[in-house]
């Protein structure tokens, strides 16, 4: 039987790295865009994509329980969705502060908190990967993007509570926790960098395959680094 994959941030770089992926190794992908987008490229495989306003709880709620309920089941989500913003103490300020937390923390947790829910009632339990950040792991790089390293210092501590709640259900809670990845974006933002450096969206999504799949069920409470070189 496939694996019922959700997805969030499909249209995103990874996001589409990992739709690929994923449906190349026969999932079921569930992916979610916002609202009046769409993904933005051709694939082919078992997909299924849902324009959700992941800011909004109650539309979180109710897409992961029809997700659920036509399904059967939910095997892994990937909270792929955030945003990154510079900033140290002196110019970051509450609104600021505020805005980051609801893109890096709230659009994980929504999801997170009704798919852990569903995955609990399942024999098999589930797989959560969140996305972690370094400057939420070392100060000396979260100095100067204060807002965004403290809002991704709350995923390694919701992974934290969801596992040691979900060891007797088999739900595990993942951080995946890239250096700099090489998108177009990035290689605007930073055209004097060595691209070959950077960990690449596809590196990423193999790794993400593996964390949620039957060969990655050993693992518990990972959180896994792939800086490349960067």
């Amino acid at each position: 039987m496939k694996n019922i994959v959700i997805i969030t941030g499909a249209s995103g770089n990874l996001g589409k790295a990992t739709v690929e992926y994923f449906l190349r190794q026969q999932a079921t992908v569930l992916a979610t865009v916002s609202p009046g987008k769409s993904l933005g490229y051709q694939v082919e495989g078992a997909l299924e994509t849902f324009e959700v306003d992941l800011t909004d709880e109650i539309k979180v709620q109710t897409f992961v329980k029809d997700a659920a309920a036509n399904f059967g089941k939910i095997d892994a989500a990937l909270m792929l969705v955030g945003g990154f913003a510079a900033g140290n103490i002196d110019n970051t300020t509450g609104d600021s502060l505020k805005k980051m937390v609801s893109l890096n923390f709230e659009t994980s947790y929504f999801v997170a908190r009704p798919v852990f829910q569903q995955m609990k009632t399942q024999p098999q339990g589930g797989r959560l990967v969140f996305i972690g950040s370094r400057p939420a792991l070392r100060a000396e790089e979260g100095k100067n993007t204060l807002a965004y390293g403290l809002s991704k210092s709350l995923i390694f501590k919701l992974a934290e509570y969801l596992n040691a709640e979900g060891a007797s259900h088999q739900v595990v809670s993942h951080v995946l926790v890239p250096g700099t990845i090489d998108t177009p974006a990035n290689r605007a933002a930073l055209p004097q960098e060595k691209f070959s450096d950077w960990v690449s969206p596809e590196e990423i999504a193999e790794a993400l395959w593996y964390l949620t799949s039957s060969k990655g069920r050993s693992l518990r409470e990972t959180v896994l680094k792939m800086y490349a070189n960067s």
